[in-house]
């Protein structure tokens, strides 16, 4: 399914009540929106924060950095704020003059830290003629007990990606997004249940990776039933 030359990026990033996290989050993206315009001056980057449900300063946070658009919703479901952040960012660009077959969709989750080549890291793979690009996360070490680490390091080797799904790292060009039917109201798995029907796709390139490997919050209690945090807390000694 591989489309014509990459001219936008929509960078989404679905958020509940993390005004003690997203600041770095949204530093770390500030540091790859600049990796990638050095690589392609050309390339429009739009990034979206979808502040779903907040009780706290999310969105005030977001709203200082000027590149930053931010979306306010009560869905209450991850799959409903990365829905609304897709169409925000896609209609924006479209709006801008870039088809949206020329569109790459790169998702990450407020409580995590991307490296600086994580959108070049994307976009080379898609060059390269991947769809869509599942990639690895590490839990942030601090906050997780030895045993843990000692648990995760295990089942984790370097340069060999298990192509598990991570919406904290996940990139998708617009066009395979909307042949699988874009991300479901779910309040879990969504990202899953997507990635479960773009490999069930004729013609879209699924491809692992860990170059663009993305830290994220080893926290115990997430925003959502289970996730990351659930496989963190139950599933990693288990």
């Amino acid at each position: 399914m591989t489309g014509p030359r990459l001219l936008g990026v929509a960078v989404v990033v679905p958020a509940r009540n993390e005004a003690e996290l997203i600041a770095r989050c949204l530093a770390s993206l500030a540091v790859a929106r600049e990796h990638l315009r050095a690589e392609i001056p050309e390339l429009r980057v739009l990034t979206v924060v979808v502040a779903d449900d907040c009780t706290d300063d999310t969105a005030a946070i977001a709203r200082r950095d000027p590149d930053v658009t931010v979306v306010e919703t009560r869905g209450r479901a991850v799959g409903v704020a990365r829905a609304a952040g897709v169409e925000v960012a896609v209609h924006r660009l479209v709006d801008e003059g870039v088809d949206e077959p020329a569109i790459w969709i790169a998702n990450t989750d407020a409580d995590s830290v991307v490296p600086p080549n994580w959108l070049s890291a994307q976009l080379a793979l898609a060059d390269d003629g991947a769809d869509v690009m599942v990639g690895t996360v590490r839990p942030d070490f601090a906050d997780l007990s030895a045993e843990q680490i000692a648990a995760w390091t295990a089942r984790h080797t370097p340069g060999r990606p298990n192509g598990h799904v991570h919406g904290a790292n996940l990139g998708v060009r617009a066009s395979a997004y909307r042949s699988a039917g874009g991300f479901d109201p779910l309040d879990l798995h969504e990202d899953v249940v997507l990635v479960e029907r773009l490999r069930a796709t004729p013609g879209v390139a699924v491809v692992a990776s860990d170059a663009g490997e993305v830290l994220t919050s080893g926290r115990r209690v997430g925003r959502t039933r289970g996730g990351y945090a659930g496989y963190l807390a139950v599933d990693l000694l288990t």
